[in-house]
Formats: C-alpha cells, structure tokens, sequence
C-alpha cells in the first residue's frame, strides 16, 4: 500500500506478527501471544500490522486483515450489505477488477481524511455546537461534504476515462474503430 493511502501511524516502525502453524499470533514488539481481536486494536490504534508466517516468512497480513472483516461482519453489526459483497465479489476476474480496487481505496481514504479532518475541527465542542455545525446548512459541514464529493467524482471520472482507454485499445486490437 502507498504510504499516501495509509492512515496516521503511531510510529514509523512496523509492528511484526509471526503466525506459526498452531495458528497463534506472536507480537515480537512485546514478545507475547496475541488474539486476533488485539490484532484488530492495533490496526485500529493506527499501528502499521505486517502478519508473518513463522516459518516461510510469507505476508500473511492480508489474510489477516480479511479474517478479522469477516468477524467483524458475522459479529451482528455488518458494514456490507448482501449486495455490497456480490457486487464486490462480480468484479474479480472482470476487466475492472483494478480499478474497483483502487477506486474503493481512494475514496475510503478520502472519507478517513473527512473525519479526520471533521474530529480537528470539533476539538472542544460542546453539544449546542455539535448540533450546529452538523446541520446540512452549515458552511464547514457543506465545505467538507462539497470537498468529499468532489474527490468522489474525481475518481470516478478517472476510472471512467480509464475504462474508456482500455476499451478502444481492445477494440483496435480487433480492427474497430470508433
């Protein structure tokens, strides 16, 4: 992942798990056995988690990370409807699986950097200013909204544009022209 596309880290340094094959987690910042659940705290923490196989040293944090999403999805407060994950599930394999990738990665940054950019703001607030500053008619609420969806659209269009390329390219490739 590019460290643009990353959320603010406690530290610069990378937390290093080991997973041996009786599936236990080993931190070896703090050289104890971890549950998956305090996995989850790290990353929520800001902590960059890199999940290593004990033997073979293979990058096991991906997996990792999804074993805890589906957790979390199973645990009675899912984030993904049925029809999020089909539709996630249709672009495997398919010509835009890239750019679905990278297009949900933008704007899911986007939106971290809005609340982000939100809990700065709010520093101090008390609940009358809350109210206020969260009402659809304030300025600060329509900057950082216009600003989110802008953004939005940015990408869209780009992906657009790209999808575009690819198609005339492909197109040509089979002597059509547009």
């Amino acid at each position: 992942m590019q460290e643009e596309n990353q959320t603010p880290e406690k530290s610069t340094s990378r937390r290093v798990i080991k997973k041996y094959p009786n599936r236990r987690l080993y931190d070896t910042s703090t050289s104890t056995y971890i549950t998956l659940m305090e996995v989850k705290e790290l990353v929520v923490g800001g902590e960059t988690v890199i999940v290593r196989d004990a033997k073979s040293g293979e990058d096991l944090t991906r997996s990792i990370l999804l074993q805890i999403i589906l957790e979390e999805e199973a645990g009675g407060a899912p984030m993904f409807s049925e029809a999020v994950l089909a539709n996630i599930i249709r672009f495997y394999g398919h010509a835009m699986q890239g750019f679905m990738g990278s297009y949900l990665e933008k704007n899911v940054q986007a939106f971290t950097d809005l609340q982000n950019q939100l809990a700065q703001q709010a520093k101090g607030f008390t609940p009358e200013m809350w109210t206020q500053f969260m009402s659809p008619q304030s300025p600060v609420y329509k900057g950082m909204m216009g600003s989110y969806m802008e953004q939005s659209q940015a990408m869209l269009a780009q992906m657009q544009e790209q999808m575009q390329k690819q198609t005339e390219q492909m197109l040509g490739a089979f002597g059509i022209k547009r």
